[in-house]
């Protein structure tokens, strides 16, 4: 079949139906949700005159629970106009608009009865050969079947997303023994290139593999903290991102999950799991119990392990759990001294190596946590998958590990682990002691390509779909042609190269610098293209300006105003670049970063793209030409009088306000991507592909760079006058500071040009010194120098 979707229904409007839904609208699709009409009218339809069989009362319950869900944070849309895409309606009346759709998607109570009658109902009106799955994550595919005929049953499967679907990236699709293979392709394909998420093909199996291997560990945490005398503030700061997970580690994951509902996947999987040889893992503590009892579930309760008060001066402050006398006491400042030594290891599988080998209650803590899960999953294989990569992969994209328990094993040379696993009580699976007779990784890189070891085989396979996939990290070993501390240029084949940033938080400082200039150098000599991108959390930061704090406190101006020049100067090679250049922009994109995309032929944003000129916040303003590129886009965009200065008014508030966007999308009306250049792709696994084929088909178009912009129209006094009249109207109504009024004036007159009489015609050049100038008087200021210190004293990583 050649399957196209243009229309889904999702069944269910609960917290992930209804954010399912959003996501499909995310990507353009139109949405049809349903869920129960009401049995009784509340006070407002009582006072209404409303019947039962009004329209308002019909699809009450669907219009709340989306409303709600468009106003969570962190928001399930791009941008809240795509709610657009959302039909909704109830199941009594409207099920019947499923026969147009493309993919129905069961999103319902976890009930085999009533899931078994709604699927009964599905079939009297779902077009033949359209896809049917369900998000059940607790009820074997298989007993879903039952009574249904053949065309449901090859139509049908699990499809499993995790919550948020908009931001974790994992969709376990789960075959039954019916499912065409045409179906588990289509959807393998269409789930990571549209809706961006990383596929696992999972086993019928109790839990499938994320939620299996991913509250085993969290229940080895429970017992293990009893075992060494942990506090549950220790846990997190033992479990968080210094063994590349996320800052909510243990405990605040489970109060935003809510620990009912990891309890309950614990509970299930306890009276399924008969033969799992650590089956008492998921037995319930004590603690977990009487917190249960206590109904202390977490953020929908109000507290669990955590709870935030108003403290006497009506400060906010999160307290954390005592559980020797459950009682609430004020986060303490946990410090380990094995983690001061693993800090300054910048390498996650480095690190695990020193935190595992010590003899201190932290290393005997890691080696049982570790080695237990180790032996755990060798032992799903071939239970849950018969790869192993996909039981990396699950836990990796559904609980944002950073590396996956195989890749973690791996690193430490698992062969020499198996003696001390013995030791402690755990036993591998019988095909580990196998593979150690030959001493074989689980993965290899071999041709641009990561393989891993395929146990029936006993031979190394390329992981499925990733073939033709661009991977810096699988590239890097082999095709760096350059590097220095910060940055690194790979050739990705076919004339293009790549300048991957590899710093904290991939801030910019004189090594990136260096290597931008050594990248266009390249480019421009023995090259076709030159894409910005790299595999970390984010895109860039920013500039780290620590170097600029201290040339501001030694009042180092001319050295200050070099620093600067340098900068611009580099963004302007950049943007003339006889040679295509990209960047491919995810995550934070913050001031310098930003900057960096701004002055690129095209961007490549990732959907999760959050893009901003931060400077003001700092004291300063955007002086790399970020202000400069404003006015550039400014200038193009006045049409009419009556326009241009609303047009300015908002160019002027997106930096004076330091505003963000919340995706790539929203990049675009705040002006930071170009409509008529820039692009966003949902599929972070495909961006660099998409990246380089574009990079190509520019060359073969037949690139010419642009020439300087001399022709830039800026406002004047009719600028200025709006930025007095405003800044005025925001300090007499205790808005901001007399300060940030200061910082606002002094934006002000660069983006009006400077103090022209009238609007007027400017180069770059000049705006470029307009903006240097600005930075430097700024960062003379002793309130500007006070708000750096702040800053760099509570260890957050300034961007420019």
């Amino acid at each position: 079949m050649h399957r196209k979707i243009r229309k889904v229904a999702v069944l269910g409007a609960g917290v992930m139906g209804a954010q399912i839904a959003c996501h499909f609208a995310n990507i353009g699709v139109e949405v049809l949700l349903l869920d129960m009409p009401p049995k009784e009218l509340n006070t407002d339809e009582e006072k209404a005159g409303f019947s039962l069989n009004h329209p308002k009362v019909r699809n009450r319950i669907v219009n709340q629970m989306l409303a709600k869900t468009i106003k969570m944070t962190p928001a399930p849309l791009y941008l809240k106009s795509f709610a657009k895409r959302i039909l909704t309606g109830n199941f009594e009346d409207d099920l019947y608009r499923i026969e147009d759709c493309d993919w129905v998607i069961e999103v319902i109570i976890e009930n085999l009865e009533i899931k078994q009658k709604l699927y009964a109902r599905i079939e009297e009106y779902r077009k033949p050969a359209s896809l049917i799955t369900s998000n059940t994550s607790g009820i074997p595919i298989g007993m879903l079947l039952e009574g249904r005929s053949d065309d449901f049953k090859q139509s049908f499967c699990g499809t499993h997303f995790f919550n948020p679907p908009r931001y974790l990236k994992l969709l376990e699709i789960i075959p039954s023994k019916y499912t065409s293979q045409e179906v588990i392709d289509f959807l393998t394909e269409f789930g990571e290139r549209h809706l961006g998420k990383s596929v696992v093909i999972c086993k019928d199996t109790p839990a499938f593999i994320a939620n299996r291997i991913g509250v085993y560990s969290m229940m080895s945490v429970f017992h293990l903290m009893k075992e060494f005398d942990l506090s549950v503030e220790e846990i997190d700061k033992l479990t968080g991102p210094i063994i590349g997970r996320p800052k909510s580690a243990t405990f605040r994951t489970c109060d935003v999950v809510g620990l009912d509902t990891l309890i309950l996947v614990a509970q299930n999987l306890k009276k399924a799991l008969v033969h799992d040889e650590s089956k008492d893992v998921f037995e319930i503590p004590d603690f977990i119990q009487k917190l249960m009892e206590n109904q202390w579930l977490g953020s929908k309760t109000g507290q669990g392990f955590y709870k935030k008060i108003k403290n006497e001066d009506g400060i906010s402050e999160i307290l954390s759990l005592n559980l020797s006398n459950f009682e609430y006491q004020t986060k303490q400042q946990i410090k380990f001294a094995e983690f001061e030594t693993a800090k300054a290891i910048p390498h996650l599988k480095n690190r695990f190596k020193l935190l595992l080998k010590g003899e201190g209650k932290v290393s005997q803590f890691y080696r049982k946590l570790f080695l237990g899960l180790f032996a755990y999953v060798s032992n799903r294989i071939p239970e849950t998958a018969d790869e192993i990569y996909k039981i990396d992969d699950a836990i990796c994209t559904g609980f944002a590990w950073e590396m996956g328990p195989f890749e973690i094993w791996d690193a430490l040379g698992w062969k020499k682990t198996i003696p001390l696993m013995e030791e402690l009580g755990y036993k591998p699976a019988d095909w580990i002691y196998r593979m150690a007779e030959n001493d074989l990784p689980f993965y290899q890189l071999k041709d641009g390509n990561k393989q891993f070891f395929e146990i029936g085989s006993q031979s190394y396979k390329t992981i499925t779909g990733t073939e033709e996939l661009v991977v810096l990290n699988n590239l890097r070993p082999t095709n760096s042609i350059w590097s220095n501390e910060g940055c690194s240029i790979i050739d990705l084949g076919d004339g293009i190269i790549n300048l991957e940033f590899h710093t904290k938080m991939n801030t910019i400082g004189s090594e990136i610098i260096q290597g931008i200039n050594k990248a266009i150098e390249l480019a421009e000599t023995e090259y076709k293209a030159l894409i910005i991108s790299n595999e970390g959390e984010n895109f860039s930061a920013g500039a780290n300006i620590g170097l600029v704090f201290m040339l501001a406190i030694e009042q180092e101006l001319e050295e200050l105003d070099l620093v600067v020049r340098t900068f611009q100067n580099t963004m302007l090679k950049l943007k003339y670049a006889s040679v295509p250049v990209i960047a491919a922009s995810h995550g934070m994109t913050l001031g310098g970063g930003c900057e960096v995309c701004m002055h690129c032929d095209k961007v490549i944003a990732h959907a999760e793209t959050y893009m901003g000129l931060v400077e003001l916040g700092v004291g300063v303003i955007p002086a790399g030409g970020g202000t400069k590129e404003f006015a550039c886009r400014l200038s193009k965009e006045m049409v009419a009088d009556d326009i241009r200065t609303n047009r300015f008014r908002d160019k002027f508030l997106t930096i004076g306000q330091a505003k963000v966007s919340t995706s790539g999308y929203e990049a675009f009306e705040l002006g930071y991507l170009r409509k008529d250049a820039d692009e966003v792709i949902v599929s972070r696994k495909h961006q660099l592909l998409y990246a380089k084929k574009t990079a190509l088909l520019m060359c073969e178009k037949g690139y010419t760079p642009p020439l300087p912009t001399k022709d830039i129209l800026v406002l004047g006094s009719e600028g200025l006058a709006l930025v007095y009249s405003g800044a005025d109207g925001m300090e007499v109504g205790n808005y901001i500071s007399e300060y940030d009024k200061y910082l606002s004036i002094e934006l002000g007159k660069v983006l009006s040009g400077g103090e022209l009489s009238e609007p007027t015609e400017v180069s770059e050049n000049y705006m470029l010194n307009l903006e240097r100038i600005a930075f430097v008087k700024l960062c003379q200021q002793k309130k500007t120098m006070e708000r750096m210190q702040s800053l760099l004293q509570k260890g957050t990583i300034l961007r420019n």
